[in-house]
């Protein structure tokens, strides 16, 4: 064998090992990623399970507040009719004294 064929073989064999330790290196990245993956997707489910709570939770309070305001609406206009009708009564009873006292003169 001449020099250039060791450097041949000495280069294919070189570029071998280096290959198949870049390959074994990115095997072992790739297990213990995917031995983290479910820890990582548990916390992120969790997250978001934990946001999906805060938010219904939220959206309850924002229409019991709702719901609070359109009752007290209600509650106010029939305050305001039974108001009114007491304010009419009072004109009645006004009108009505008022007719006793011209008619006892």
């Amino acid at each position: 064998m001449t020099n250039s064929d060791y450097l041949i073989k000495a280069a294919i064999k070189k570029v071998t090992e280096k290959l198949n330790e870049i390959l074994v290196d990115k095997i072992e990245e790739a297990t213990n990623i995917a031995q983290d993956a479910p820890v990582i997707l548990k916390k992120e489910f969790d997250s978001l399970k934990e946001s999906i709570i805060e938010e219904a939770s939220r959206m309850e309070k924002v229409e019991n507040i709702q719901e609070n305001e359109s009752a007290n609406t209600y509650q106010d206009s029939k305050i305001k009719k039974a108001l009114n009708e007491i304010e009419d009564i009072n004109k009645q009873i006004d009108l009505l004294n008022k007719t006793i006292n011209i008619q006892m003169k």
